[in-house]
């Protein structure tokens, strides 16, 4: 009885990557706890298919691989509704997202407490491509005066160094 254990060999281990990264979308955009995530799902009703949006804040990501997943939590005529959904679900149609919050946490699971304005988070917003050039020249700027003042230090330093030699002959 103890002689039939299974083993999973490399080959078996390989296949099953396979396999995995073969169901792996590619589609899906960057998400993280706190962004706000608008949802195309597919509902079954009978036998018609439609696409239900479903939009919320991400209040946690778990998993990898093809059992990733992430629950969204909305707020619906006062009730908090949090749905768990697969990352790399064919039910999901689409996956959009509408905004990055600051979070501190992977989990926001406090949010279930708070209601209203106490529910906010704090947005991250994109730098547009006149803030993301002022940075870039700052940053280059800073490079070269540091730069300079490092060649400056090192020239003063190699006239010290001489000047005491120059003396002594």
């Amino acid at each position: 009885m103890a002689d039939k254990q299974v083993v999973t060999k490399p080959a078996g281990r390989a296949l099953l990557t396979a396999v995995e990264n073969a169901q792996l979308r590619k589609d899906i955009p960057e998400i993280q706890s706190g962004d706000t995530v608008r949802l195309q799902v597919r509902v079954v009703e009978g036998n018609r298919e439609r696409l239900q949006p479903f939009e919320g804040v991400v209040m946690r990501l778990r998993g990898g691989g093809v059992n990733q997943n992430f629950t969204v939590r909305r707020i619906t005529h006062g009730v908090g509704v949090e749905r768990t959904f697969l990352l790399h679900s064919p039910r999901i149609e689409k996956i959009e997202v509408l905004r990055h919050a600051r979070v501190r946490r992977k989990q926001l699971y406090y949010l279930r407490g708070l209601t209203g304005k106490a529910a906010r988070l704090k947005e991250l917003r994109p730098m547009t491509s006149k803030e993301a050039a002022a940075k870039e020249a700052a940053r280059a700027a800073k490079a070269a005066s540091a730069t300079n003042t490092n060649t400056s230090t090192s020239t003063s330093n190699a006239d010290a160094m001489v000047s005491p030699g120059s003396a002594n002959e």
